[in-house]
């Protein structure tokens, strides 16, 4: 196990590496200097070029990425440009919010997900059935701003319940929530209701149905946890949906995390805190997905890691 995570560790260098010289490219294909577009309109050709010299936009590619990583190495992720402060400090300040976020929407998506697949799996072709799949497609074809949007219409505006954005009380939560949850709710639906339609017909489930089982034992002990790794993928690939979905929700309720805060970089032309930013979700989506791999042992036993 250990040498297993071990080379996973070791896999996640080249990943990174990529991301980072991936950015470095993207910020050089923008039209226009960067330096010049951070200052705006009022800089003189001094101010621009010592803010390239500061942010070593005057050097090669190859130079600014090797510069880039041997600063990485130390932990510091530069100075964002328009606020002066570390970018460590910029993202240490909003992360909190976005896990925050992020726990809360992931709880939902499993909590009701993953059981709702398994009742329409239960009774296939069902009212229930054909309810969850029809609600699941419109799920997953609602815009994610677009449902934050009609969210904060009815509950917010119409019926005054729930406040409309920002951090505070745990209100502040639900429907910011509630809103990066339904695509993942509707993915791990539809999954789940496939993968146990699958499980449900192996030889050991009428084993167990034969032996007196009850049904809610077939479905949890033997069929749910057989089904699992499937949707366990998905749950891996859904975290990465959520990170990416936590800019556009973030920006509709006003909420403090590190997606606004990438917004808030992206109209600065603050590219450091810009470059800071992605770099981090990159290596949260990476870290999550290892620790999905290293569940699959845990749901199947037979699995093992050389």
């Amino acid at each position: 196990m250990m040498r297993f995570v071990a080379r996973r560790l070791l896999a996640m260098i080249p990943v990174l590496l990529g991301v980072i010289l991936l950015i470095m490219v993207t910020i050089d294909l923008i039209p226009g200097d960067p330096a010049a577009l951070m200052l705006g309109q009022g800089a003189t050709p001094e101010m621009v070029a010592k803010l390239r010299a500061s942010l070593d936009l005057d050097q090669p590619l190859p130079v600014r990425y090797v510069r880039y990583i041997a600063r990485l190495l130390r932990g510091d992720l530069g100075r964002s440009v328009r606020e002066g402060r570390q970018v460590n400090t910029e993202i240490a300040d909003v992360w909190p919010a976005t896990v925050q976020l992020g726990l809360a929407a992931m709880t939902l998506a499993v909590a009701i997900g993953i059981p709702v697949g398994m009742l329409s799996a239960r009774r296939p072709y069902s009212l229930l059935d054909n309810l969850v799949r029809v609600v699941s497609l419109a799920g997953l074809s609602m815009p994610i701003f677009w449902t934050g949007i009609m969210l904060v219409v009815v509950f917010s505006l119409w019926l005054g319940w729930l406040p409309a954005g920002g951090r505070g009380s745990w209100y502040h939560l639900i429907l910011p929530a509630v809103t990066l949850a339904t695509p993942s709710i509707a993915m791990l639906a539809r999954m789940t209701r496939s993968t146990m339609l699958e499980v449900l017909r192996e030889d050991f489930i009428r084993t167990a149905q034969a032996k007196g089982v009850a049904t809610r034992g077939v479905m949890v002990r033997h069929a749910l946890r057989n089904a699992l790794i499937p949707v366990v993928t998905i749950l891996g690939l859904q975290t990465g949906q959520l990170l990416g979905g936590a800019v556009l929700t973030e920006t509709v309720f006003a909420w403090p995390g590190i997606g606004r805060m990438l917004v808030r970089a992206i109209f600065a032309r603050d590219y450091v805190l810009l470059q800071g930013g992605v770099l981090v979700l990159a290596v949260t989506f990476v870290v999550i997905n290892l620790l999905v791999d290293l569940s699959y042992a845990y749901l199947d036993p037979r699995i093992t890691y050389q």
